[in-house]
Formats: C-alpha cells, structure tokens, sequence
C-alpha cells in the first residue's frame, strides 16, 4: 500500500518564520507575513499536486480564513488535488453540513475530505454561540456524525438526540463518493466517537512509543464497533541535502523567534482544555533546551504555535527512515508542512518522496514520474 501524502494550506498566512495562532492563541510572525490570497495559495496547492501530495489540509477556526470557502475557490485552479476542509460540527446544521458536503463532490469531482474538529477552548468555542463544554461537544459530534453518514447513505432522518433534533432530513442528491471523515482527539470523551465515524484517525507528532499507544487505543475502540480505523499524523518538516542545513534551518527559524513571545503563547495555550495540546505542551516544557525530544523530532515549532507543534529535521533520508518508522507502526497518512509552505514543499517533495519512491512506500498518484533520462530528480541528493 503506498503512503498518502497531504500538505497544508497556510489560510492564517505564510512567512519564512514560524507563523503562531490556534488554540485560542494570536496569529503572527517573527518576519514579514505573506497574505493568505487565493492567488498565493492557488500556487501551494497547484505545486503539491505537481509533486505527489493527494490533499491539502486547511485549518479552521477564528485565527484564519473559512475553510470551506477558500478551498471551493481552489478546486478551479488545481485538477486532481483534494482538500482536507476542517470544520466545526456545532457551528452549523447536520443536514446543511451533509448538503454542503454533497455539493462540493459533485463540483470538484470528489475532491472533498473532511477533517472533524469538536474545537478544544471554550472561550473561542462561545465567540461562535457555542456554549457546550468540551465532553458535550463531543457527544454532539457523535449525533451530528450519525446524521450525516445516515444522509450519506440515502436514508431520511428523525433524531431527537440531547443536542440535536432533525425531522425527515434527507438528500435529494447523494455525495459520490462520500466524503471520507478526518478526525482526532486524545482524551477520554474523543476516543470512542473517532471510533465509531472516523474513516482516519490523526494524532499530532508525538514520538513513536506515544503514537504506538494511540493506535492501540483507537484500534481496540474501533473493533468493539465492528470497525476498522486506517491512521495518519500530522508534522511540520524541515529536511534538506545534510543534517547539518536541516539543523542550521530549524535553528534560524528559533533565533527569529522573540522570548517574551514564547512566555506569552504558553501561557495562553496552558489553559487549554485539548488534551493533545496538553501533550504537546509536555514534550518541551516551554523551553528553548532540549526540543530534539526523539532523532530527528524536533519540538521547536510548539514554543509559538497552538495545535501541532513538532516537526521532523533532518537529511532527506533521515526524514524518510523516521516516515517509515512511524509507517511501522500503523500509520499510513502523513499530513506535513513547512515555513514557507511554498518552498518546503518542493524540498520534501523533491527530496524524500523520491527516497520513498526508491524503498517501494509511496508512488505518485499519477503514475511514475521521470525525466527525460528517465531519473528521478533529486533522488540521488
């Protein structure tokens, strides 16, 4: 099976510095932003097609542009790329979020993944007229998601749920294919929901022996519900010829960023209630030492930045052999990115998928790809 590739789309806007913002924290950067127009993403997306990547996630939430929007006018300007568009399920109806879904299939030719968020901080949860707490939000994904695969599948709907209440909901045109469900979450209340409707399961980037814990969960959870669950992670890269200029990169990207400025972000992401912001938190303490927490996993980017916050650093064949170690232990879905999201995108996919190519992991999704001398570019690299 090959690996699946998917990068991101910097709707919160772009530097060659780390960009912060998420999880109830402000969007900036230590250098000069580059605005998050359809025109400059357009060029991400259209250069992670070229290269192999199958989608593009797209984040959500008040630090950055609507997802739903900003993609559906990218499906003019790529051809085969999918976008990962995610929502929040309390912030809009089941049978609209189902019809909605159902629309952009059939206009971007099935190009359509959804990455479920049940939204991790109260505070910003309310600015949206959301006032449930946490564990209730995750009961209500349960509902809605129940709604929307069972309009999915042809079926009209009664629910008189504890948070939802539909009557005779039906679709008078099915999504083909459905659209398959993205979902994460690392405390107690997620797990059994990802169990039951996630087609993938995500964690952010922690190191192996944490992941391989999440897997077993999850897969334990999902055959109790007669289910199986594929599995995908989500990390920022940083890879390069040598080690050494993977490293000096990383360490310029830290130098650019201001002290207080880390003070102030962990402070504010401290009072989170994700509990996968939580772990994140945990892997470097707030500190500049020590943020190489496993070879080649780097923790830097979580100083300035709310949500994933590790990033894999090395050689290209560094990289790779870490993208197969975590492929060992279940993982078939790698979604990266990289400052700026533009040029870090030809680095990996110039750099590492051909080393994946070459080890038998991963084939463009349009077939083999060669030059006129029929070599891979860079794989020699």
């Amino acid at each position: 099976m090959s690996l699946t590739f998917h990068w991101f789309l910097p709707t919160n806007g772009d530097s060659r510095d780390i960009v912060g913002g998420g999880h109830g924290v402000r969007t900036g950067a230590a250098g000069g932003d580059r605005p998050p127009t359809t025109a400059y993403l357009g060029q991400i997306a259209r250069s992670a097609e070229q290269l192999g990547f199958v989608g593009a996630l797209t984040p959500t939430g008040a630090w950055c542009e609507d997802a739903w929007l900003s993609t559906a006018m990218l499906v003019e300007v790529t051809e085969r790329l999918k976008f990962l568009v995610a929502f929040r399920p309390g912030q809009i109806s089941p049978t609209t979020s189902a019809q909605m879904a159902a629309t952009y299939q059939r206009q971007s030719n099935g190009r359509l993944l959804l990455n479920v968020v049940t939204g991790g901080e109260s505070h910003e949860q309310r600015a949206y007229g959301d006032f449930l707490d946490k564990d209730a939000r995750y009961a209500r994904a349960d509902e809605f998601l129940g709604i929307v695969r069972a309009l999915w599948r042809g079926e009209t709907v009664d629910h008189e749920g504890t948070h939802l209440r539909v009557e005779g909901a039906q679709l008078h045109r099915l999504p083909d294919p459905a659209p398959p469900i993205y979902f994460g979450g690392s405390s107690a209340a997620a797990g059994p929901v990802a169990a039951r409707h996630s087609d993938v399961y995500l964690t952010w980037g922690e190191p192996p022996t944490q992941v391989a814990q999440k897997i077993a969960w999850i897969r334990k959870l999902a055959a109790e519900e007669g289910r199986e669950v594929r599995f995908g992670i989500r990390l920022h890269v940083i890879t390069r010829d040598t080690a050494a200029q993977a490293w000096a990169e990383a360490e310029r990207l830290l130098s650019h960023v201001d002290p207080d400025t880390i003070t102030q972000v962990q402070a504010g992401l401290a009072r989170s209630e994700s509990e996968g912001q939580r772990r994140m938190l945990a892997l470097h303490g707030g500190s500049t030492s020590d943020l190489e927490i496993y070879p080649n996993l780097w923790a830097g980017v979580g100083l300035v930045r709310g949500g994933a916050g590790t990033a894999l650093v090395g050689s290209h064949t560094e990289v790779a052999d870490r993208i197969a170690e975590y492929h060992a232990l279940g993982i078939d879905e790698f979604v990266l990115s990289g400052y700026p999201h533009l040029e870090e995108a030809y680095w990996f996919g110039e750099g590492v998928l051909p080393l994946l190519a070459a080890r038998g992991l991963w084939q463009h999704p349009a077939g083999p790809r060669t030059t006129e001398s029929g070599t891979v570019p860079f794989a020699g690299r």
